[in-house]
């Protein structure tokens, strides 16, 4: 079926086998590794699309720069890497996406490394015909008997191998379950969460942004009434990785509930495990990373932010120009993920704090994505396996889009 993983033309592809590579790609666009995106799915439409139809010679960097990101056709490739960055993050999106259990029986799409034409591959294991052996001889041929002390052995190594399995299920609780699901990096870091007996709180930031709202009639939609309005809003980029996160507890059946920060009371805290979201629009954030090996700062006019080593504290090395910021909507954001007990409450605090809004996004996503946690599961392990856990994370944010996250720091105790 479809192209031969050895070809390297797209030509000739038969309507059947067009069809089956459009499916593939509505399978992987529809996979959590690309819908929660904008940019990632209408990049790999585009460059699929134009392979198909014949165009693969104009899947160019300068090309897919104009055309997917309007940028100008005399742009700067070597200082806007936006093509090159969407691309890798692609490949590693992809490449999760086969990872997973059943995907091998699928048909294989790829964006091969240095260039930007996709591949479309037979699957790594496709479904065998059966095959029944016919005897060369119609004479049914009689098994010899085994001896009887063997068979004695046999059925008593069966028993024994039956017993001790029931054994490991039912004794103790299923211990192999057991251990088999704590192996799993999300059982890793969230596996205290969701053991809690008590339900998780979101620690959210609020902002008041608006002064009035508009309103539409009920009766005719079209006519909208403008009026004054000072309640809380929740920052949008915020609820990236809150429903990420929720998601992983509703999944396994945990309840939870929603405050913003400014709602937020010590008794709250106290009351369960509790995921604080956002940085230097939380104000209990701030707090509970004011004691940790790594926190927020800033200068006087919140020009200059940046997250601390405690270690190291004159360094500058994890921090966003406001100005550039502002200007380019092109930086480096940092961002604090931390899991630890904490001592006013009693409680498990979950931290999930960019430096700005494209940090936040990409915590949300390392602490839901299995091969992020199964990298900090290795360096936990390599420590010792202590109970609490810090990191820095990094993202380079190209037009507003963050990238992959990278981990830049760790430290547990």
């Amino acid at each position: 079926m479809l192209v031969d993983p050895a070809a390297d033309s797209h030509t000739g592809l038969s309507e059947e086998e067009q069809s089956a590579i459009h499916k593939q790609l509505e399978r992987l666009l529809a996979s959590p590794y690309f819908s929660h995106s904008r940019r990632f799915p209408v990049f790999l439409r585009y460059v699929v699309e134009r392979t198909l139809s014949g165009h693969e010679d104009s899947l160019k960097e300068r090309t897919l720069g104009v055309e997917i990101f309007g940028r100008q056709a005399d742009y700067d490739t070597a200082s806007d890497p936006i093509v090159r960055v969407t691309a890798a993050e692609i490949r590693k999106r992809i490449a999760q996406y086969y990872q997973e259990p059943g995907k091998e029986h699928e048909l294989r799409l790829s964006l091969p490394a240095g260039s930007y034409i996709p591949q479309f591959n037979k699957p790594l294991k496709e479904e065998p015909a059966a095959l029944v052996p016919v005897p060369s001889d119609p004479v049914p041929q009689k098994t010899p008997a085994a001896a009887p002390e063997l068979q004695t052995h046999r059925h008593f190594w069966k028993a024994v191998t039956v017993v001790a399995i029931a054994l490991v299920i039912l004794g103790g609780g299923g211990v192999l379950l057991w251990q088999s699901a704590h192996r799993s990096p999300f059982n890793f870091f969230w596996g205290p969460v969701l053991n809690s007996g008590d339900p998780v709180l979101f620690c959210i930031a609020d902002q008041k942004q608006y002064s009035s709202i508009a309103l539409r009639d009920a009766s005719d939609q079209g006519r909208q009434i403008i009026m004054p309005d000072t309640l809380t809003a929740v920052v949008i980029d915020d609820l990236n990785p809150i429903v990420k996160v929720a998601g992983i507890l509703q999944a396994n059946g945990k309840k939870y509930t929603l405050r913003g920060e400014s709602a937020t009371a010590l008794t709250d805290l106290r009351s369960g495990p509790t995921v604080f979201v956002g940085a230097f629009d939380n104000a209990w954030t701030l707090r509970l990373t004011r004691q940790l090996r790594y926190h927020f700062a800033n200068d006087p006019e919140m020009t200059q932010l940046r997250i601390v080593d405690s270690s190291a504290p004159g360094s500058t090395r994890w921090s966003v120009d406001r100005a550039q910021q502002l200007a380019t909507n092109n930086y480096r954001d940092y961002a604090i993920i931390a899991r630890f007990t904490d001592s006013n409450t009693g409680k498990l605090a979950v931290i999930a704090a960019g430096i700005a809004r494209g940090g936040t996004i990409a915590a949300g996503e390392f602490l839901t994505d299995p091969a992020n946690l199964a990298e900090l599961m290795r360096a936990s392990r390599a420590a010792g396996n202590k109970k609490n856990i810090e990191i820095v994370l990094s993202t380079q944010i190209i037009g507003g889009e963050p990238g992959s996250p990278k981990m830049e720091a760790a430290y547990f105790w």
